[in-house]
Formats: structure tokens, C-alpha cells, sequence
């Protein structure tokens, strides 16, 4: 949100009290170790008298982790303090601080932060000793704003009200420097451009589509191409103006007392992503059958056992192969969402059914959500033991969108919890194998929480609260392993619970080339696996759309067929989607090995699957802002087709590439534009590749050892090792000679 006019003023009903200079620097000890602590006056002290009548603004720098920072500024620090994300990887003891004439120090490692005494303000930070981003003058700053400072139409003393931000009086805001020539990615699934620069972002969660700025997965994380990542740790609203206030600076803000952030060193972007991460949590493990193809019954089309079967036999006849059928909304009776029982109309035998789709070789997934309809037999059940988020005069929360009188599942209430899981757990023993956990965004600030958590941080974090309890039955039923997600909302943290979708795309070509955006800044966000309704959801695609978003949807760590009022089966639109569904379901099983090991990789490094091309090329100038291409894993460039000619413009960095569907191979460094049929895409292997591929192509999950084979393409010399890990955890390291040209 933006506090002021111009640079010399502040806006109607704005006082802005910043930090002018530091006053003391002392070391201190902190719950992370040895830190540094700034006293702050928002006037430079020329007298003694200076001190009187001051506010000032306390700063204490500490570290959890190696090459991270924690900054913490407080204006009252007797305030309620509110709590921040789960650092996993939050240690004791990892920086070293020291003060002198100088200065304070405070050496974490490959990240060290340096406070100038005196004025003016000036705190700077360094990777590997070279300074990469400070808080200057007016950087820190104390923001008072009137109850009637209505600034523009939409804004009530700067919060949104039409999102559901509450109102509030005092806020704190950071201003980081913005460097020239500097880019700033990440803060979420974002569907706009991927380079944030010149942007305000809200980070307040919202079932908006892809279609608008509203985000179901946000992330007050961003990270910088000039070396470093920055984490916002409070799990409010958090909102930014990156560029787009201060020109020349990255700022957020936070209602309140107090801003806490952590600076995450890189240099390279993996290497800010793997501390990131580290901190925050990383994906487990995913099971092999998950990045198969999942196939639904779309959500609001008719459908019983007899439908399901139709389809998933005339996938099989067509040599479609499909690992996961998804029941969506309707399995359970309309008004009665959730109630968690099969409508009898149409599922008269549940548990038979499920048993016949798993001899069919094939995994279950079921729609859920947070939510408790007033139809439903549970409303009661829950409203009568207190599981439900009451409002403040002690009613209970309820609303008509989405489901008559629906109410929440309140997750901070460990009981709550548990009675919800108990649900789930009756399905999972009934044969359900996941769960894709829709909604979680539209969750009122108006309440109380069982816990007496703030509402307005609850907003965001609902969602944590809620994938978590889905995720922990699975693990205990299913185990480490085998526990998959397929969730829409998420917060910093929620990348341990995967596998999370892109959300409510409409069934056009833009829609698809936001959705890859959408994906793109959730990769920057610490997310290692990433899915998107192929066709689209709102709306019927045409056949061109369809049969372009097949070939980009299975070029993807998972994949999944759904829609809206229509049905998603290939032959619906034309015999050649057919095709095109065989060639690239084919195509993916048979790069499993290469994609189950990347997978395997991302749960240990931080690094995601898909990947935006500055994440592999970070050195490449030209790469900075292309968001219509990315890499998956390491070695293969997709270009996705968005027009409906087949013409596609994308780069190719330095060196030899080679197609991996014609084996053609052209030189990088340059821009290229080429026109592709619908079974066919620009596919390439990256220079010196040597990419394992699997014997099969029916399936994911198989063993990838049996019949492998090493695919090594031009541009690289000397040996290569790579490893190859079977569903059934066997690792084997196979060693191939770049000058054998196999292709």
C-alpha cells in the first residue's frame, strides 16, 4: 500500500515517524544466538533534549540458519506479538556479531549485515562480500493513518476493505534498496508478468481465477536476481510496492507494531531457493503413480459408476494411460458439502466401486473442502461441540456463498482437527488413496478462533492448518512416500504438503499463458511440484486449445484432465486430441526416470521441477524476463504453443540444443521462431544432455532400471554420471561418454 504523495509527502491522514539513524549498536543474545540490536530515533539526536517526547524504532539483527538473517523492527515492542510462519529450519547460534568505531557487524556466513553508526540510516547486507541490497534513509518507517483517510475509491485508511483486509491505524514498513538493472520474482502464484517490478502486490489470499491480480497461493517471499531472497514472516497481510511507490526500493508493509523479515543469501537463484526452503520446509517425497495422468469426472457434469467406467475403458482401448481418477464435488450430494458420503443415487456401492476401479490398476482421488454446509448431517454434530469458527458475539460464522449457510472448520482447535480427520480417514479406509483439497481462501477476519489466534494472520494460514490435516492422514495410512495432495491455496510453509494446481483458468490461450505464469512465480516461491487443469476450466476449449494444452500439460511434474460443465476425454473434441493425449502420455512415461529423479532432487535441494529459465541460466541477460517457456528439470526446454497457427517465438541460450522429438540440432544464443502441429511443440535437450529413458510407456511407476537407456545429445564432452532412483527406492548411477552421440 502506498503512504505517500510524491517524494517529499505523505498522503491525507498519513504521519510517518522513520528511522533517521543509529543511535546505539550493541551486541545481544537472541533466541537464534549472538545478534545486534539498533536503537533507532525518528529524529537525529543533536541534544539531549532531542531524546525527549522521541518515538523510536528498535532493530534487532540475529540468524537462525547459515547465509539467513533475521531483521526485526519494533516500534512499541510491549505490543501483542503475533507469531510468524513455521521455520522447520530455524537453528541457534549461526551469526557472529561485533561492534566498533565501524559499525555493528553480524557475519552469517555467506550473508553478513552491516549498520552504520550515526546518520543517516543505513543498513546494507552482503553475499560474499559484495553488498546486494540495504534499508536507507526513510526505509524504516512507523505509519499512522487516520480512521477517515480514504485515499482512493476501494481503500479505507489504506486497507482494502473489499477484499476483507480489516481496517487499521498504525503500520510498519521496510524499504529495501532496488538496484539498477535489478528484477524481482516470486511472492506467490502470481498470473500477471513474472518480473514483479513496477508492480503493488497483495498478499492476502482470494479465490479471484487466474484471470485477475488476486492470487489462491500467496507467498510474502520474493527473490532478487542480484543474489538474495527476502521473507516477510508474518503470515497477514502483507503488502507490497515493488518499485511501484519508492522507484527505486522494494517495499512492504504490515498492520501493527512490529516487521519481522528474514534476508536469505544466494548467490544463484537454486541457491537462495535451497536456504529458503531449508527454512521454511521442503516437499517430501511424492509417489511415482502421482505423475501419471489423472483424469476427473469435471464438476458439474453428470456422472455415476457406469459414466466413470465408460471413460476410463475407452482411455485403456486407446492406449491412454491413466493413473488417477478424480471424483469432483458432485460424489456427494448437492447442499450436503461437505458430509463426506457418497451420494447412494449414483454411488449406490461405494466400496465395491472402489475396489473395481483398483483392479483396474488405478488410484483414487476425492474432492473435499473446509467447509460445512448447513444441509450437511455434520453442521450440527460440529456446531454443538464448538468445531465451528463462532463470530465475536459468539454465533456461529456462516454465509450462503458456495454452499447454504456453510461455516468453517475451525483447524486451531486440536479437537476440531481430529473429528475432521476421523472423516477422512473412514474414506481412506473405504479405498480413497488422495484427496484434492479445494478452497481454503475466502476465510473471514469478523471471528474468534478457538485459539485466540489474530484473524487477520488467519486469513493466509488457514490454509496450512487445513492441507496439513488432510496431509497427516495420509502419511499415517498411507506412509512416508505415498501421501499426495492436490490442493488450490497455500502459504509460505505449504510446500510441504504437495502437489498443488493452478486453479480456475478459463479455456482460451491466455488463460493458458497465465496459468505457466502462475506456475512459474510458484516455483520462485520454494513450490517443487505444480499442477494446472489441462483444457482450461471455465468454458468448453476448442479442439486447437485442448490439443495445445495436452502437449504443455504433460510436459509438467503432474497432470491433470478437468473441467467445469464439460467433459475433458480427448476424443470429445476431435480423434486428433486422441493422438496427442497417446503421444505425450507416452512421452512423459517413458521420461520418467529423468522426471522421478528430479522430483527426488527437489526433496533434498529446494529446487522445483519446473523452473523458470533465469533459475538454470542465471548469467543469460536475455532470459530475465521470458515467462512462456521454462524448463523441467535441468536438461529439457519446453516452449508451450499459444497460438492458434502453431507459430511459437522463444530462446535458445548458448550452445548446441536438440529437439527431442525430430533429434534436429541448432545452435543457442540466439531467438527462434518456428511453427509446430498440434503434436508437436519445441522440445529441447539441453546442450551435453544426458537424459535416462524408461522402457515403458503405460505407466509411471515401473522399474526404471529394466530396459534403460541413455539418451546423450551434442554440446558436451567427458563423461557423465547420472542417477537413476526406481519407485521401489533402488539407486543406481549409470556413467555415459558425451562423445557417443545417442540422441
Amino acid at each position: 500500500m502506498k503512504f505517500t504523495d510524491g517524494f517529499w509527502q505523505v498522503r491525507p491522514g498519513v504521519t510517518a515517524l522513520y528511522a533517521q539513524e543509529a543511535y546505539d549498536i550493541e551486541t545481544t543474545v537472541t533466541p537464534d544466538g549472538d545478534g545486534l540490536v539498533i536503537t533507532a530515533p525518528t529524529k537525529v539526536i543533536a541534544s539531549r533534549g532531542d531524546t525527549l517526547n522521541r518515538p523510536v524504532l528498535t532493530t534487532t539483527l540475529s540468524s537462525p540458519a547459515e547465509g539467513v538473517i533475521r531483521v526485526r523492527i519494533e516500534h512499541h515492542a510491549g505490543s501483542r506479538r503475533h507469531d510468524g510462519f513455521e521455520l522447520p529450519g530455524a537453528g541457534n547460534g549461526a551469526g557472529s556479531a561485533s561492534v566498533s568505531e565501524a559499525g555493528g557487524v553480524l557475519d552469517a556466513g555467506s550473508l553478513v549485515a552491516r549498520i552504520a553508526p550515526g546518520a543517516p540510516w543505513n543498513l546494507s547486507f552482503d553475499v560474499n562480500g559484495r553488498r546486494v541490497t540495504g534499508s536507507g534513509h526513510r526505509a524504516q518507517g512507523y505509519m499512522r493513518v487516520a480512521p477517515d483517510a480514504a485515499v482512493d475509491s476501494g481503500v479505507v485508511g489504506n486497507r482494502h476493505y473489499d477484499a476483507g483486509v480489516p481496517a487499521a491505524s498504525a503500520f510498519m514498513h521496510e524499504q529495501l534498496d532496488l538496484g539498477v538493472g535489478e528484477l524481482i520474482y516470486g511472492l506467490g502464484e502470481r498470473f500477471g508478468p513474472l518480473v514483479k517490478n513496477g508492480q503493488t502486490v497483495e498478499v492476502w489470499n482470494a479465490d479471484g481465477g487466474t484471470s485477475s491480480e488476486q492470487a489462491y497461493k500467496s507467498v510474502p517471499f520474493h527473490l532478487s536476481n542480484r543474489g538474495y531472497g527476502v521473507l516477510v514472516n508474518d503470515p497477514g497481510h502483507v503488502s507490497y510496492e515493488i518499485g511501484s511507490e519508492a522507484v527505486e526500493r522494494v517495499q512492504f508493509s504490515v498492520s501493527g507494531e512490529a516487521l519481522e523479515y528474514f534476508v536469505i543469501a544466494g548467490p544463484t537463484p537454486k541457491e537462495v531457493l535451497s536456504r529458503y526452503t531449508a527454512l521454511t520446509g521442503r516437499a517430501p517425497v511424492v509417489p511415482a503413480w502421482s505423475y501419471g495422468l489423472w483424469l476427473s469426472t469435471s464438476f458439474t457434469t453428470d456422472y455415476d459408476e457406469k459414466t466413470v467406467n465408460s471413460f476410463i475403458d475407452e482411455m485403456a482401448a486407446r492406449e491412454l494411460p491413466v493413473s488417477v481418477f478424480h471424483f469432483d464435488c458432485f460424489w456427494m450430494r448437492e447442499f450436503t458439502w461437505c458430509d463426506f458420503e457418497w451420494d447412494a443415487r449414483v454411488f449406490p456401492d461405494p466400496d465395491g466401486m472402489l475396489a473395481r476401479l483398483h483392479d483396474k490398476d488405478l488410484r483414487v482421488c476425492v474432492w473435499i473442502n473446509p467447509y460445512i454446509g448447513q444441509r450437511s448431517a455434520l453442521f450440527r454434530e460440529a456446531a454443538d461441540r464448538g468445531y465451528l469458527v463462532r463470530r465475536p458475539d459468539g454465533s456461529i460464522w456462516q454465509w450462503d456463498l458456495w454452499q447454504a449457510g456453510m461455516a468453517l472448520v475451525d483447524f486451531t482447535n486440536p479437537e476440531a482437527t481430529a473429528w475432521y480427520q476421523s472423516k477422512l480417514r473412514a474414506l481412506v479406509d473405504q479405498g480413497v488413496d488422495c484427496f484434492k483439497t479445494d478452497f481454503g481462501e475466502r476465510i473471514p477476519t469478523d471471528v474468534v478462533w478457538a485459539d485466540g489466534s489474530d484473524p487477520e494472520r488467519m486469513h493466509n494460514l488457514y490454509t496450512h492448518l487445513y492441507n496439513r490435516a488432510v496431509h497427516e492422514v495420509l502419511v499415517d495410512a498411507r506412509g512416508e512416500g505415498e501421501a499426495v495432495l492436490f490442493a488450490r491455496s497455500a502459504t509460505t510453509g505449504g510446500q510441504s504438503m504437495p502437489v498443488h494446481w493452478g486453479g480456475d483458468s478459463t479455456s482460451t490461450y491466455a488463460s493458458m499463458a497465465e496459468t505457466l505464469r502462475g506456475g512459474l512465480s510458484l516455483a520462485l516461491s520454494g513450490f517443487a511440484f505444480w499442477s494446472h487443469d489441462i483444457g482450461g476450466f471455465e468454458g468448453t476449449p476448442d479442439a486447437g486449445v485442448f490439443k495445445r494444452w495436452t502437449a504443455f500439460g504433460l510436459l509438467g511434474s503432474h497432470s491433470r484432465f478437468h473441467g467445469s460443465g464439460s467433459y475433458r476425454v480427448p476424443w470429445a473434441f476431435d480423434e486428433e486430441a486422441v493422438e496427442v493425449t497417446r503421444r505425450f502420455t507416452h512421452l512423459k512415461m517413458q521420461l520418467m526416470p529423468y522426471l522421478y529423479q528430479q522430483g527426488l532432487d527437489a526433496t533434498t535441494t529446494g529446487v522445483p521441477v519446473l523452473r523458470p529459465m533465469m533459475m538454470e541460466f542465471p548469467d543469460d541477460p536475455a532470459v530475465g524476463y521470458l515467462d512462456r517457456q521454462y524448463m523441467l528439470g535441468s536438461s529439457l526446454l519446453v516452449a508451450p504453443v499459444f497460438d492458434p497457427d502453431g507459430e511459437v517465438e522463444f530462446y535458445l541460450p548458448a550452445g548446441a540444443w536438440t529437439s527431442l522429438l525430430t533429434g534436429e540440432s541448432v545452435e543457442g544464443g540466439r531467438w527462434r521462431r518456428e511453427t509446430h502441429g498440434f503434436d508437436s511443440l519445441p522440445l529441447y535437450a539441453r546442450p551435453g544432455a544426458v537424459i535416462p529413458w524408461g522402457a515403458r510407456s503405460d505407466r509411471p511407476d515401473y522399474d526404471y532400471h529394466d530396459g534403460l537407456r541413455l539418451r546423450v545429445f551434442p554440446g558436451g564432452a567427458g563423461m557423465a554420471s547420472v542417477t537413476v532412483t526406481s519407485p521401489d527406492g533402488v539407486a543406481r548411477t549409470y556413467t555415459a561418454d558425451r562423445e557417443e552421440i545417442t540422441r
